[in-house]
């Protein structure tokens, strides 16, 4: 398959088979509530779908890189500690019950740590690898060129995924070179965007979106679509990434890590740290912004002057 084709295939049915029959094991023979049912199946059908994903067929045939993967896939998009901890544990508690009735032969989950609240900073890529991956999506065909538009962005601005999906066509403040971004808490923040990400993002507007766009509701203005005419989800931003990666040689890489590298990169070339702060949008220097007032222009200006593509 290729990276840039919108993934829709179902859960195999082997995988939804030996679910349902976890299922009806915990529901009748464990005697679980309905709801802590349901949240089982919430999250495996999950764990299923990111699977199916990457083509494997059966639980049966998940090594432990697999979960962690989809652990960190779970970061990306936003979920906490708990949230992770918790699909964990679900994962745990269907493969005790697959080798307990001899329908795996091995715990893959048994050697993938629980997710700790203390934070690690992430690896950063290095430009070179930047550049090897932006250049990966086939841009002869529509969804590779939203790929590598898309991919462009997330470097140029230090997006989230879920700050990418979110974008309209309206943020985009052409002759300003900048971006408009709803973050965390809808909060505004204006992000200069660069001239080669916005050449990406403009032949993708002329070229590509036009031939999904469907709908004329709330989503008619978002920018980023898949085919089907309806705005990215943060898991097909995460598995464009990470697909882009290793088709470039390059293993461990999600959305975060490109926002890390473009303040990473920035602050490496000289940029001012509380500029990078801003362009990022994060929460916790809201005290310090009080205090210091770092003005658009300047912010441009720093962009333009240390970001590798600008």
């Amino acid at each position: 398959m290729d990276i840039t084709q919108e993934r829709t295939s179902p859960a195999s049915a082997l995988m939804q088979r030996e679910l349902k029959q976890f299922t009806h094991h915990i529901a009748l023979e464990r005697g679980l509530a309905d709801n802590t049912v349901s949240s089982y199946t919430i999250d495996l059908t999950r764990f299923m779908e990111f699977l199916q994903e990457r083509n494997i067929k059966s639980f049966a045939d998940v090594i432990g890189r697999h979960i962690t993967d989809f652990l960190a896939m779970l970061t990306d998009i936003g979920l906490g500690t708990s949230s992770r901890t918790r699909y964990l544990y679900s994962i745990r508690s269907l493969y005790r019950f697959l080798c307990n009735n001899q329908l795996s032969e091995h715990n893959p989950s048994e050697l993938v740590d629980l997710p700790k609240t203390r934070r690690i900073l992430p690896e950063v890529l290095s430009y070179p690898q930047i550049a090897q991956i932006l250049e990966q999506p086939d841009i002869t065909r529509p969804d590779g060129l939203r790929n590598r538009a898309l991919l462009e962005m997330l470097y140029a601005c230090g997006l989230r995924a879920s700050e990418a999906c979110g974008l309209q066509q309206r943020d985009i403040l052409w002759e300003n070179e900048v971006i408009r971004v709803f973050g965390k808490g809808s909060k505004e923040r204006i992000v200069p965007i660069g001239k080669t990400a916005l050449d990406w993002v403009s032949q993708y507007k002329r070229l590509a979106r036009p031939l999904w766009v469907k709908d004329t509701g709330d989503t008619a203005d978002t920018l980023f679509l898949n085919q089907r005419g309806k705005p990215l989800s943060r898991m097909s931003v995460w598995n464009i990434v990470h697909d882009s990666a290793v088709q470039a040689g390059i293993e461990d890489v999600h959305p975060h890590l490109f926002r890390h590298s473009f303040a990473t990169h920035l602050l490496e070339g000289g940029a001012n740290l509380r500029a990078v702060q801003e362009m990022l949008g994060h929460a916790d220097i809201a005290t310090t912004q009080i205090y210091t007032h770092i003005d658009r222009e300047y912010i441009k200006e720093v962009h333009t002057t240390f970001h590798p593509r600008a």
